[in-house]
């Protein structure tokens, strides 16, 4: 009988055999430590920007109320941004990039994630036209106070 015999390779051979599967692991270990760490977040209410906060007119704080009913949640106090949206007090947002109609149609149709990392905005059907155009008015006016304006 022919006996087969294995060389002893010692446990550097073992480990170097096995060195893929450990690769894998710590990939796999990785990842799910990267979710873990990002699922439980706390949600923090730090504004993304500073924003010096105008005399509104009348329209405009019209706007401001309806902002803080409809979009402040996500856009944060004052359009400073928040944990859920973008600042909308940012040169991003000033109206020769991002017209009075975009916001329209994102109050219609939601917006697709583009500039920011914040995800999709859903549509808002609850904003009218009026409510619409006195949420405009109102960040306009703020984006006027804290030096954005027309290109």
């Amino acid at each position: 009988m022919i006996r087969k015999t294995t060389p002893n390779i010692g446990l550097v051979g073992r480990l170097r055999a096995k060195l893929p599967l450990f690769l894998v692991l710590a990939v796999v270990a990785g990842g799910v430590w990267v979710f873990i760490t990002e699922a439980t977040k706390k949600a923090s209410s730090t504004a993304v920007v500073q924003v010096t906060v105008p005399t509104f007119s009348e329209i405009g704080r019209q706007g401001e109320q309806a902002f803080n009913d409809n979009c402040a949640a996500c856009h944060g106090e004052n359009a400073a941004g928040g944990d859920g949206g973008p600042p909308l007090v940012h040169n991003i947002y000033v109206p020769g990039h991002h017209g009075d109609g975009s916001f329209r149609l994102a109050f219609q149709r939601g917006v697709r994630q583009h500039h920011w990392r914040f995800g999709d905005m859903p549509p808002q059907p609850q904003i009218g036209n009026e409510t619409a155009a006195a949420i405009i008015r109102y960040v306009r006016e703020l984006q006027v106070a804290n030096g954005i304006g027309t290109r």
